[in-house]
């Protein structure tokens, strides 16, 4: 069902069983798959492709404009997943030069007054909890879940399955896997509820256990740590994707406990 009084370009393309209420606005070169519902007031701005079975709920704003500064209006995107939930006044910005995108995966839910800056790359399965801020240039790996009311600073690297504690301030990349809080943020442990959750077995996760334990409780310094991982502990995908997130991260991680 299509209001008659949504106001929709012409030029977007609208799937088949979309249902879109009054006062929404869709702009031209708007894309949004089959089976999706756009709810009163939400706004798709140009550039912006939605995928199928998304709900997008009153006052989210969606492909806008971003707000930095260096942005000279290149063509740049906005693409969400497919069944991905957008709540009341989230907004996500399109991308600039760096990406030229901004993008949410699949399975995704982005709750209450979130903002997700241009060029963030969310993953798969991602929870953002109420007023989660996050500026530019930052990635999301798959099934992290940031609680209410986290601010990530632009650029850091958020680790899959990772789980980020309410009102964190994020200024360092997060390694996956793990759980972090207080102030200044830390590694409180392995997120072994969500591990176990999602399927993974008692021996992968001690394998993780095990590899944090050097990493981020027996007091060495990052670089003897990750050499004290190599040298020790088996030779699994486990051990190569924390080595390999922590040597990729230019302005470093989380401190330990």
């Amino acid at each position: 069902m299509i209001s008659p009084l949504a106001n929709i370009s012409p030029k977007a393309r609208i799937g088949s069983n979309v249902t879109i209420e009054a006062f929404a606005t869709i702009y031209e070169d708007v894309e949004i798959g089959d089976n999706c519902h756009i709810h009163p007031n939400a706004v798709i701005y140009p550039d912006t492709v939605i995928g199928s079975g998304c709900r997008i709920f009153p006052g989210a704003v969606i492909g806008v404009v971003n707000q930095d500064l260096k942005y000279k209006g290149e063509k740049s995107k906005t693409i969400i997943g497919n069944n991905t939930t957008i709540r009341e006044y989230a907004t996500i910005h399109k991308g600039t030069a760096d990406r030229m995108l901004t993008k949410v995966g699949d399975n995704c839910l982005i709750m209450c007054y979130t903002h997700l800056g241009h060029d963030c790359w969310l993953g798969n399965n991602v929870i953002i909890a109420n007023n989660g801020s996050l500026a530019g240039h930052i990635t999301v790996e798959d099934f992290v879940v940031i609680e209410g009311v986290v601010a990530a600073q632009q650029f850091v690297t958020i680790g899959a399955h990772s789980f980020v504690a309410g009102a964190s301030l994020v200024r360092k990349s997060i390694p996956p896997y793990i759980r972090v809080a207080r102030e200044p943020l830390q590694f409180i442990g392995v997120n072994t509820i969500g591990l176990s959750r999602r399927g993974f077995d008692k021996e992968a996760i001690k394998q993780i256990e095990d590899i944090y334990r050097i990493i981020f409780v027996r007091g060495h310094n990052i670089s003897n740590a990750l050499e004290i991982v190599e040298s020790e502990m088996p030779d699994t995908n486990f051990r190569r994707e924390i080595v390999e997130f922590i040597r990729n991260q230019p302005d470093g991680i989380v401190r330990g406990i």
